[in-house]
């Protein structure tokens, strides 16, 4: 089924009646119902917050180079560990990747709008003032082990306010995907990318309600006696499952539809078993989301060789279920988005290089999740989950700056050249192994999650330090990333309406996209509605 109206009248008032006023004003982007600027609105603004965060995360690193010097006030350690996870995880990665679903899968769907275009409005802007009490209740001696009573309790309720931002602008989308789509678009048609967003956003809406209740519960409990939540001591042990894996898997599933769907383009072949490849974004996503709402941790005792059948079996269906059933999914798009690329000479554009290799860390990490849910390994309370987690959010940002990169000609009409995009895909690969993979090392020697001082036997100094370099090299790629955007989309090269030969309907329309997408409604017959219009070539 299709909520789009047939009749393309309507559609060509709306971009009469967005374009006559010119530039637009600030009440405009206040008051927009536009899902690119919505979308833009969410990208920008996370990617500011971006720069933020890797600063705590660089402050972080080098603080615990030396396990026994403090440069940081040792009190404010625990806020910072928790701004650094909060912010890396809400306010930047899930935003940024939604941000550009938004921006961009109405438009691959051959849709007009956003459904309910005011809610995911009004979900942005109570992420982005969640987001900032976040930031002041923190910076005011409050959140985990905060020691300002009232602060805390704002940490508690701006939090909340900034997942329900979110939990409004997911919902959005995913109406949007499954009622408003082209006449012949049915659910096996969709872009995979568009796929991949609708697979993102049922998860959030499944497990950001979770850390909600878990949010008010420790808030109800805070604000009367603090007997059964344990404080603001014990805040992160209530909410932290959603800010780690593998709820994280489900926030970075887009990662995988780009990476399918950039292939395909650069290839110039339609993607091949695409159902296969819809059931493997599929396993990583909904496995995934199951884990974060049932919280259940999954992991394999240790000495479980010698456990009864019983014992074993409850050990090992679990595990399989949530650790090693999203690994299988992973693989599988991974493996088949692979072969478009078999046999021919694709395209080397900066996209396709900032989608693989941002696939290829988060895949690390979902691998490397599987070896951290192992008892006889005993890594947990170890910096080894932080690495792991850092791989999927870092592999994550990476493909997201190839996202914009892809898009960006259709929400801003102009090019990024790819001559100097592909610097930055190779240094923020280099930075998200650097401040990755030390700790996955450091997590093998015990150094211990969430402290600055500690002391075992090894290198300490090199990991850590190694660490910090990475953050710094993600600093220099974002900060460099966004100012060629910067000036490639306002002074760069016009892109025109379809720069890569792309093969779905967002390149169908005008580069910038006007207010209404589309003059015309599209009908489609196939997965690939523009590249059957192409001249024929090997597929």
């Amino acid at each position: 089924m299709t909520t789009i109206d047939t009749h393309a009248a309507g559609a060509a008032g709306g971009v009469t009646a967005s374009t006559s006023g010119g530039m637009s004003s600030v009440a405009d982007w206040l008051t927009t119902t536009d899902h690119k600027r919505i979308g833009r609105l969410f990208i920008s603004v996370s990617l500011v917050a971006l720069l933020g965060v890797v600063v705590i995360a660089l402050l972080l690193g080098i603080e615990r180079i030396d396990g026994e010097a403090a440069m940081l006030d040792v009190n404010s350690i625990p806020q910072l560990f928790a701004l650094y996870r909060v912010g890396l995880t809400f306010v930047v990665l899930v935003p940024l990747l939604l941000g550009i679903a938004i921006a961009v899968v109405p438009l691959q769907l051959g849709a007009r709008s956003l459904t309910f275009p005011r809610l995911a409005a009004s979900g942005f802007w109570a992420w982005c003032i969640g987001a900032v009490l976040v930031v002041i209740s923190i910076a005011a001696n409050g959140g985990p082990g905060g020691g300002n009573s009232k602060f805390v309790g704002l940490f508690l309720v701006s939090h909340i306010v900034l997942l329900l931002g979110l939990v409004a602008a997911a919902g959005s989308l995913a109406t949007t995907i499954l009622t408003t789509r082209a006449p012949g678009m049915n659910m096996r048609r969709v872009p995979a990318f568009a796929w991949s967003a609708l697979v993102s956003t049922l998860g959030l809406l499944l497990v950001l309600p979770a850390v909600i209740g878990a949010l008010i519960f420790t808030y109800v409990d805070y604000r009367n006696g603090r007997i059964g939540f344990g404080g603001n001591q014990a805040i992160n042990d209530w909410i932290g499952f959603g800010s780690t894996q593998p709820a994280t898997f489900v926030y970075a599933v887009p990662v995988f539809g780009f990476a399918a769907e950039v292939i395909a383009v650069a290839s110039g072949r339609k993607l091949p078993m695409r159902g296969v490849i819809f059931t493997g974004l599929g396993l990583l996503g909904i496995t995934a989301a199951l884990a974060g709402v049932t919280q259940q941790p999954a992991d394999l005792s240790r000495n479980i060789s010698h456990m009864s059948l019983g014992s074993w079996l409850s050990d090992v269906v679990p595990y399989a279920l949530f650790n090693l059933l999203p690994v299988l999914g992973g693989f599988i798009v991974i493996a088949l988005g692979a072969l478009a690329l078999r046999g021919g000479r694709p395209k080397l554009i900066a996209p396709l290089v900032f989608g693989l290799l941002g696939a290829l860390m988060v895949f690390v990490g979902i691998v490397a999740n599987v070896v951290y849910h192992v008892g006889d390994a005993q890594l947990a309370g170890t910096v080894f989950e932080e690495g792991v987690w850092l791989y999927i959010v870092y592999g994550a940002i990476l493909s997201a700056l190839g996202a914009i990169t892809y898009w960006g000609p259709k929400l801003w009409g102009r090019l990024i050249p790819d001559k100097m995009a592909l610097p930055f895909a190779a240094l923020g690969f280099i930075a998200t192994v650097l401040a990755s993979l030390p700790y996955l090392i450091a997590g093998f020697a015990k150094q211990p999650a969430n402290a600055s001082e500690f002391d075992y036997d090894g290198p300490q100094n090199l990991w850590n330090g190694l660490s910090a370099a990475g953050h710094l090299l993600m600093f220099i790629t974002v900060l460099g990333f966004v100012g060629l955007a910067a000036r490639s989309f306002s002074k760069g090269t016009a892109a025109g309406d379809d720069p890569w030969d792309g093969q779905t309907l967002e390149w169908a329309t005008s580069s910038p996209a006007p207010y209404a997408n589309f003059a015309d409604v599209h009908i489609v017959a196939s997965p690939e509605p523009l590249l059957d219009l192409k001249p024929r070539r090997d597929r």
